[in-house]
This record gives C-alpha cells, structure tokens and sequence, in this order.
C-alpha cells in the first residue's frame, strides 16, 4: 500500500513494505530524485537498515552465546509495516517485533519512521522504543538513492558532493562477502569539503567512513543548478554507494557499519551499536531538499 504526501510543488511516495520512500518529485518541473528501482542496476530505493547495518560476520549475530541468521542490513527493509496515521503532509509507520523477527533477532522493539513533507524538504523521523524488560542492541541506518545525473542532466563526472563544513575522510574498504577490511585504507579527502565523483571510486564496493563530522551532504552538480541535499542528526557515520556505473547515488547515514573480518564479539560489541535500556528510546532524523 502507497501513502502520497502533498506541500506546494513536492510530492513524495512512501510504500508500506519496508516504509521505504520510492518517490520524491517536483511537480512543476517534473523532476524525480529518487531512483526507479530498476532491477537492472538495483530494487532498493531508500530502505532502513535495522536492526544491523551492512554484513554480520558469517551471516550472523550472537546474542548471549547463541547465534541468529540475520541477513545484510537486517530484516526491516523487507517486512510490512503498519500505517499508524496519516495526513496530507505526513504518515506515521511502525514494525513491532514479532514470531518471525524473534527467530532472528532475539528482542522486543518497536520502529517508527514518521515522514513530514513541508515545501521541498522531506523529513524522516527515526524511533526505535525498547519495550521488554532487558537491554537492547542494535544499529540503524539509511540508504536513499538519488538520481545522478538529476533530472538526466549531464554525466555522473559533472557531479560532486559538498559536505557542510571540511573534513578529513578516511575510506574503508569490504571484502567481498561485505566485512570490513583491518588496516585498510584510503584517504579520500584532506581537510576540504568537496569530493568529485566518478564511477572508478565505487569498483570495491561502498565508501565507508567513520565518525564525519558535517551534518549535510550535498549532490550537486558543476554545469547544473539542480542539486539534492540530505541533512542528519543521530547518524555519525556514512556510506556512499553505487553498483557499476548506475545511473544514480545512494548517501547513507548510518549509526554502525558492518563487522570487520573476524569479528567473533557479540552483537554489544559490533563498531557503533546502540543500546536501549528496558522502556528507553532513540531517535534521530534525516532531511531530504530539492532545489
């Protein structure tokens, strides 16, 4: 089931399964900034990583010595979330644990995405409750996709992102079953907060970086005035990704990334977990502008 949201020239298009956005568009000119889903390249659009992010060692995660099969970016992205309320600006969607997410991970929990459409900007609102009676782990994160070139503008080479204010950032490299590689890495920029874009700099997979410092990424383009900025609070990590020379970028805030190799440490462990105690909550938020 798909919720439209309305204000002025934008309209966005949430779809029950996952709570994932799959349209974010600007009427008057006729412009969509979100990716098609083509299956050719990829079917996401911008699902929500939970309750971990990116690979688990082996294909798993260990709670109180016991292991749980639990798939890439978790499970949340593929399960049917309930409407909770709506209006013409805003939908509220939430997945609660049941007998099938306790088969893989072992916890109470209740997720809340809460979409809030004003003007050109699209705000997404993250909710995690722990309702149970012990401590909860996890990680959470996004995974938008963006038309690149937007609106079939240009190349992908006209392309930059312009992060909010300079920042040193540091790409660790995964491995081909999506661990993070120890020792690894590469200094992508130095104190500056424009990193031009280019398909060569995706052939190892995503580009991982820890602990950024800006709070907005901005996909701007050199020979056009359109341009898509996603802003963030709560999610001090980030991941860039495209496959093999798609037509599109994903900008991914992220709290946690995927385990390094070998990890053997339980889910507490994992690099940026969060943890909720007994009727505790966490929150935090994604911006979504057009120009």
């Amino acid at each position: 089931m798909n919720t439209i949201l309305r204000s002025g020239s934008a309209v966005a298009e949430i779809h029950s399964l996952g709570a994932e956005l799959v349209s974010f568009k600007r009427t008057d000119t006729g412009t969509e900034y979100m990716w098609s889903g083509d299956a050719a390249y990829w079917t996401g659009r911008s699902p929500v990583l939970f309750p971990i992010i990116g690979a688990a060692m082996g294909g798993e995660i260990h709670v109180d010595g016991q292991a749980y099969k639990l798939a890439n970016h978790g499970f949340a992205r593929r399960s049917e979330f309930t409407l909770v309320e709506a209006s013409e600006t805003q939908a509220v969607y939430r997945l609660s644990h049941s007998e099938n997410t306790l088969a893989s991970y072992p916890y109470p929990f209740n997720l809340f995405l809460t979409y809030t459409l004003s003007g050109n900007t699209l705000e997404i609102g993250y909710r995690v409750e722990n309702p149970g009676g012990q401590e909860i782990f996890f990680q959470l994160g996004t995974h938008p996709a963006f038309n690149c070139p937007i609106g079939g503008e240009g190349s992908f080479t006209d392309y930059y992102l312009e992060f909010e204010q300079p920042e040193r950032l540091e790409r660790l490299f995964l491995n081909k079953t999506g661990q993070i590689i120890q020792g690894n890495s590469e200094t992508l920029l130095e104190d500056g907060n424009t990193l031009p874009l280019n398909h060569e700099m995706f052939a190892h997979d995503a580009l991982v970086f820890r602990n950024v410092q800006s709070k907005s990424v901005a996909l701007k383009s050199k020979q056009s005035d359109r341009s898509v900025t996603v802003a963030f609070t709560g999610f001090p990590d980030l991941g860039i990704w495209q496959p093999k020379n798609a037509p599109f970028l994903c900008i991914e805030p992220w709290h946690g990334v995927a385990d390094s190799e070998g990890f053997t440490g339980g889910i507490q462990e994992k690099q940026g977990v969060i943890s909720l105690p007994p009727e505790g909550h966490f929150t935090s938020s994604l911006m979504i502008t057009f120009n």
